[in-house]
């Protein structure tokens, strides 16, 4: 894993992600789009099964894991529709990103006159 897919990881995961596992991760999947659904998903795993998504006691505190649920929802929505792009992605700052090599030659051609 490169410094490039690296930052972009730790952008998606956050800064306290653990980099050994990370590195761990990408060597067994080879692309950090799937290692950062797969940490994502993981961590909207234990926040769905192993902890209330509500809890409250009366007029003491209250708390709400709910909306932190639908973030982690909409960010492995958002990676699994390409966005943001990834340093790895195919096509990405590659040889086959869509641009075309060299120069192209656009003939201008005069309108006729009415």
């Amino acid at each position: 894993m490169d410094a490039d897919v690296r930052a972009w990881l730790i952008s998606q995961l956050g800064t306290s992600t653990d980099l050994a596992d990370l590195d761990t991760r990408y060597t067994r999947l080879g692309s950090s789009r799937a290692v950062a659904l797969e940490v994502l998903r993981e961590r909207l795993a234990a926040l769905v099964h192993d902890q209330p998504s509500t809890l409250s006691v009366s007029g003491v505190v209250s708390l709400s894991f709910s909306e932190n649920i639908k973030a982690i929802e909409r960010q492995i929505t958002a990676l699994e529709n390409g966005e943001p792009p990834a340093p790895d992605d195919p096509g990405v700052n590659g040889p086959d990103d869509g641009v075309p090599d060299g120069y192209g030659i656009v003939q201008l051609v005069p309108r006729p006159r009415r």
